[in-house]
């Protein structure tokens, strides 16, 4: 266990402000039961607790629900168990009117919120409870500045500079997505667009899939795709890692295309995305770019693999 990506979380303020009024909200003091599934160090559970909650269950595999266990203690909470395993592994869980779980990656996915949702919602939430996040939606938005292209493109710098060809590793490196901070002026103008919506309040696949366009109107060139996603905690409430949003200690994600697509006025470029996320098997990533004519006609299309960039 490594301590500093829990202080990561303890740190985000945007974060935590979000979720203790998402509790706040719904919280009825000395009634409602609450489970924090994937509780870390116990912050949201620990919160639950304060606002008044009756009893709070602390789902944690790692060796961090130990320290849940140490800070829990030393605050003099005797309602609040932890729970040292997976949600999913516990039979006969307690039932719960909230289910709270901050399970959300920078690919909003990656760590199986959906399928963890799906079995803790089935298995001990009460017929009238509430699961937050309720629902993710998920953003993307063309890329025109070169300065994560450029950091890519390495590769082929170095071959050039001792007479080597490094295009394979360049490929793999392509074939990856990464986590940047990407600025508005990066984007081209206006163009964010929702391309996946998930309701975390009723069963949903953990297989998404999204294709969104834009139309040119003047020249650009594309270099790849920033991706975000915004949770709503409901009446209004919401987190977002979007360009625009507060900083958080999530990012957004970039992914790149093996070549820079040129966009000319009244052309149209496409962004496919793809992703499966398992707890056996982890998330995999397929995206693609392509290019079409004024009539209609595919000029380039590229079709990236996140597969294709791992070393085991």
């Amino acid at each position: 266990m490594r301590i500093e990506y829990h202080r990561t979380l303890i740190a985000d303020h945007v974060r935590n402000r979000v979720l203790y009024e998402a509790l706040k909200r719904i919280i009825v003091p000395g009634e409602t039961v609450v489970a924090d599934v994937g509780a870390g160090t116990g912050l949201l559970g620990l919160m639950a607790a304060r606002l008044g909650a009756k009893e709070v269950f602390l789902y944690e595999a790692a060796e961090v629900a130990g320290v849940a266990e140490g800070v829990i203690a030393a605050s003099g909470f005797e309602n609040c168990f932890v729970m040292p395993c997976h949600s999913s592994e516990l039979e006969d869980a307690p039932p719960v009117d909230v289910i709270i779980s901050e399970t959300l990656g920078n690919y909003a996915f990656e760590e199986d919120i959906i399928a963890t949702l799906n079995d803790a919602r089935a298995r001990f939430l009460k017929p009238d409870g509430v699961v937050l996040p309720r629902g993710v939606a998920q953003y993307a938005a063309p890329v025109v500045a070169p300065r994560l292209d450029r950091e890519l493109r390495v590769w082929a710098e170095t071959g050039a500079e001792f007479g080597l060809d490094l295009s394979l590793p360049e490929r793999m490196s392509l074939n990856n997505a990464y986590v940047r901070r990407v600025s508005v002026d990066e984007l081209l103008a206006d163009s964010a667009q929702e391309w996946d919506r998930v309701d975390l309040s009723k069963p949903a696949s953990a297989e998404r899939s999204g294709c969104i366009s834009w139309d040119a109107h003047e020249m650009a060139t594309v270099f790849g795709f920033a991706v975000w996603w915004v949770a709503d905690f409901g009446d209004g409430l919401s987190l977002s890692t979007g360009p625009e949003a507060p900083a958080t200690h999530w990012e957004q994600l970039y992914f790149p295309l093996e070549q820079p697509l040129p966009f000319a006025d009244g052309e149209q470029l496409c962004f496919e995305i793809r992703s499966q996320s398992a707890p056996e098997c982890g998330t995999h990533l397929i995206w693609a770019g392509e290019l079409k004519a004024v009539d209609g006609e595919v000029k380039s299309r590229q079709e990236m693999d996140l597969d294709k960039g791992y070393l085991p």
